[in-house]
């Protein structure tokens, strides 16, 4: 919905919660009935119990002598400079200083009320809330015509989440201060907040009495009456505002939009279109008009105004965010694929520099099954914003995944000196060094993540795992089963290292049984899975039972042409004694492609097991 139109110059505009206090530095008699320091924004310093306690025993003191006196001109005088002294010091944010003077100035003239407004607003602003609200109770008693009172009275009620209170005061403001009808919008923004809608209308109706038709209070009222579920009510305050303004559009979108939200789809369309002819660039109306067709279930038209809208350099980024989102959480439907890709290209067409558009992109690439394509997003991404952990976490995995060990090396160091506490890129650094079999270097980013990774069950488990693959590499078999052990015993059905642990052991020839187990477990969860059939086929192998090997890698090479499944076949085939079918298995391998062991072109040349 679009915002409320500026109030005529004529009137003065104070928001609820932001709140004019003025301070003077000039003579007393001109402080007593204007503002005095812009004081509304500043952020409250609490005072200490001690420091209050101090302040108010000598106030007592001072008090006790000056009771019931008369002032002389020396002590009028010597007020007034407390008084001067004590604005100074709330200028100047020193409220400790600025209490002192102004309680001792207090003590000589508590019936003034320029000294009960400022201690008011010192107290406030140092955050004691209750005699904030004593003190500007003072003021208005002591002069009811001073508006800023009513004012600050209001704040320190409101900061105590006293509405009702503070609504009051509102109200005795517009009644007790001549020309003040423009607090009326402030009142009525009160009542509002409080959901006192009946209310806000009426004190609505006296600001329109007062001040003509004008849009805010048309504004205001449509606001409302849709709160109250009057559309008609709403529709005729809109139809107001766009008579008062045919050549503004955002008042015609809003009509489209409330026709829209409400079923009346000609008549959305109908003000959606003339706003379109009076802003033909306005990417809302493409918005509007994109939502529609897609409540009429017209997909072509729909799309077309949704590209119209995203293509628009002056849609807000946020706002096209919003959208795409709503795309990414359908994916990977494959009918929602084709126009999510589409819609994330013409937003970072749009918006070539910002991080949002390619990041949001690559998420959709990535979702969709694009990773080359998300990968290339996300680091046009990190050239606009490194500052966002995620996008290189998700560089991480998509280098990882496309087996990109050089770029997953560099990526992660570069994403390191930003974060470098962060356990994950250290996982992903050594992984890149582990692809790049530089076992040393994956071992000390691995065992430093994982140190980093402490308190984290599942985060170390990760870490156990990859080292137990790198130590075996280093033909440190120790560390390696211990590594292994240590992540299985966090994650009992962490099938990857079951199988890897497992295959690892057979090469080795140790703990077969073990290993036996371990693979027989991953078999038996993925019963079709190749690798886990080889794996489980060679700890047979190893064992000597070269028949139960046979029948796994038979079945296993019913889905599968892997070169290292063959040349295991080859070799099983052998020690059944079908030499001739143990040499085309290793022929076959050979075609098959890298993979395979160094002993393969001696079996074929020699057409023999060589182990």
């Amino acid at each position: 919905m679009c915002r409320p139109p500026s109030r005529q110059a004529a009137m003065r505009k104070v928001l609820f919660g932001v709140w004019i206090l003025l301070s003077a530095t000039a003579g007393w008699a001109q402080t007593a009935g204007r503002p005095d320091s812009v004081s509304g924004q500043r952020k409250p310093v609490k005072l200490s119990r001690k420091e209050r306690r101090e302040l108010a025993q000598k106030v007592a003191y001072d008090a006790k002598k000056t009771a019931a006196a008369v002032l002389s001109p020396k002590e009028r005088e010597l007020a007034e400079a407390l008084y001067v002294d004590g604005v100074k010091y709330v200028i100047l944010e020193d409220y400790t200083k600025a209490l002192e003077r102004l309680l001792r100035a207090y003590t000589l003239m508590p019936d003034n009320a320029a000294v009960n407004y400022k201690l008011a607003e010192a107290n406030l602003l140092s955050g004691n809330l209750r005699d904030a609200t004593n003190y500007a109770e003072a003021a208005v008693h002591l002069d009811a015509r001073n508006p800023y009172y009513y004012l600050l009275l209001a704040q320190a009620q409101a900061s105590q989440k006293q509405y009702d209170a503070a609504t009051a005061t509102y109200a005795s403001l517009v009644q007790q201060v001549p020309n003040s009808g423009s607090y009326l919008f402030q009142l009525a923004d009160l009542y509002i907040a409080q959901n006192k809608l009946p209310e806000a209308l009426t004190t609505l109706d006296k600001a329109q009495a007062q001040f003509g038709a004008l849009d805010e209070i048309s504004f205001k009222k449509q606001q409302i009456y849709l709160r109250q579920n009057n559309l008609p009510l709403a529709l005729k305050e809109g139809e107001n505002l766009i008579a008062s303004n045919p050549t503004e559009p955002r008042y015609v979108l809003a009509q489209a939009e409330m026709y829209a939200a409400n079923n009346r789809l000609p008549d959305a369309q109908r003000a959606a279109e003339q706003a379109l002819r009076l802003d033909p660039q306005s990417p809302q109306a493409h918005l509007v008009l994109a939502d529609i067709y897609r409540q009429q279930k017209q997909q072509p038209e729909m799309e077309k105004h949704l590209r119209l809208a995203l293509e628009n350099p002056s849609l807000d980024v946020d706002q096209a965010m919003r959208i795409l989102v709503g795309y990414l959480k359908q994916l990977p439907d494959p009918k929602v694929t084709p126009l999510a890709l589409d819609l994330a290209a013409v937003t970072v067409r749009s918006h070539p520099q910002e991080a949002k558009a390619y990041s949001m992109a690559g998420d959709i690439q990535a979702t969709a099954g694009k990773r080359r394509e998300a990968r290339d997003s996300y680091l046009h991404a990190l050239r606009y914003d490194k500052s966002k952990y995620q996008l290189w976490q998700q560089l991480a995995v998509l280098d990882a995944e496309l087996n990109q060990p050089d770029s997953l090396v560099r990526h992660t160091d570069q994403a390191l000196e930003v974060f470098p506490n962060q356990a994950p890129l250290w996982f992903f650094n050594g992984v890149g060094y582990s692809l790049k079999h530089q076992p040393q270097r994956a071992v000390q980013a691995l065992e430093h993540g994982r140190r980093l990774a402490a308190g984290s069950t599942d985060q170390q488990s990760q870490f156990d795992a990859q080292l137990g693959d790198v130590y075996n590499e280093l033909k440190d078999y120790a560390k390696s089963d211990a590594a292994y052990d240590a992540a299985l015993a966090a994650d009992p059905t962490n099938y990857g290292v079951l199988n890897n642990y497992s295959y690892y052991l057979s090469l080795r020839g140790e703990k077969l049984d073990k290993a036996k187990e371990m693979s027989g477990r991953t078999v038996a969860k993925f019963p079709d899975n190749d690798t886990y059939l080889d794996t489980y086929a060679w700890i047979l192998y190893k064992q000597k039972n070269y028949a139960g090997a046979k029948e796994n890698l038979e079945h296993a090479l019913k889905t599968t042409k892997d070169p290292s499944i063959l040349e295991h076949y080859g070799d099983v085939l052998w020690q059944l004694g079908e030499h001739s079918g143990a040499v085309a298995a290793w022929q076959r391998a050979r075609k098959a492609g890298p993979g395979t062991s160094p002993l393969l072109d001696r079996k074929i040349r020699e057409q023999k097991l060589v182990e």
